[in-house]
């Protein structure tokens, strides 16, 4: 019996060994509704079931069996691409949190809501029919280079340890967090058709398309929100090229996908 036992276990650890040895970056696609730790811990606990680990617990982080973390939080009600880091990988986030990102976003005008998406309560509500698509192109003018912004009460943004987020849903008033330097490098018009209208962003690192959103409302003498997100580039990892489906959320696929890391060579940083 002991034999076979051995037997069962020694594949289980090799496959167990060969996970833990991989060290880079990959894309997963992340669907609207999970948050972004939620994708990452189901993402683990599917890679070591496969690996033949037993009741894996993602989220128990002492002695953690996976060293895995995402390179920038993708709001829930978002979809798009979720940049993974893996063992050594993991500490190449910080570019990819500093890096160049693209979206492609829908607003609404005529509401806004507390949260900035469609997630939220409406607070209010105005007119738009003086809104053209002249309108909107011009305003995005002042949106474009270095601006400053104000990230969203809901945010993952943290206060004593807590996430603005977090705080508001447990009823404890929120300050907003002062405005700070972001940059948008290009910002288009794609589609306008009233009230709903879709922006093509490519920005820095710490930019909210909801805050961008909310700001344009404002100045089209109107409000708006939020209604659909996409992120469609995250570094050089694009949607349509590099995003792993949950189908593909296996070793096989992470490896063919993976950008290597070296502990000898830290990679440069975004500029």
């Amino acid at each position: 019996m002991a034999g076979s036992i051995s037997n069962t276990a020694s594949p289980i650890a090799s496959s167990l060994s060969k996970l833990q040895s991989v060290n880079g970056l990959f894309a997963i696609y992340k669907k609207q509704g999970p948050t972004s730790a939620d994708v990452l811990n189901t993402l683990k606990e599917v890679l070591l079931k496969e690996a033949g680990v037993q009741n894996p617990n993602p989220r128990k982080r002492r002695k953690q069996s996976l060293k895995m973390g995402h390179g920038g939080t993708l709001d829930s009600a978002a979809s798009g691409v979720l940049v993974v880091g893996v063992g050594n990988g993991t500490k190449m986030l910080s570019t990819m949190l500093a890096g160049s990102k693209k979206y492609v976003a829908v607003g609404e005008l005529g509401k806004a809501t507390d949260s900035l998406d469609a997630t939220g309560s409406v607070i209010l509500e105005k007119d738009f029919e003086h809104i053209t698509r002249l309108d909107i192109e011009e305003k995005l003018k002042a949106f474009t280079g270095d601006i400053m912004q104000v990230p969203p009460l809901y945010s993952a943004l943290k206060k004593d340890g807590q996430r603005l987020s977090v705080l508001l849903k447990k009823g404890h008033k929120v300050e907003a967090k002062p405005a700070r330097p972001v940059t948008v490098y290009k910002l288009t018009l794609q589609e306008f058709k009233p009230p709903l209208f879709t922006l093509d962003i490519e920005c820095g690192g710490g930019f909210y398309v909801r805050s961008l959103v909310d700001d344009l409302g404002k100045a089209l003498s109107s409000c708006a929100h939020v209604k659909e997100l996409i992120r469609t580039k995250q570094g050089q990892f694009t949607l349509e090229e590099h995003a792993l489906p949950e189908a593909q959320w296996t070793l096989e696929h992470i490896l063919r996908s993976l950008q290597p890391c070296s502990d000898s060579e830290p990679p440069d940083a975004d500029t």
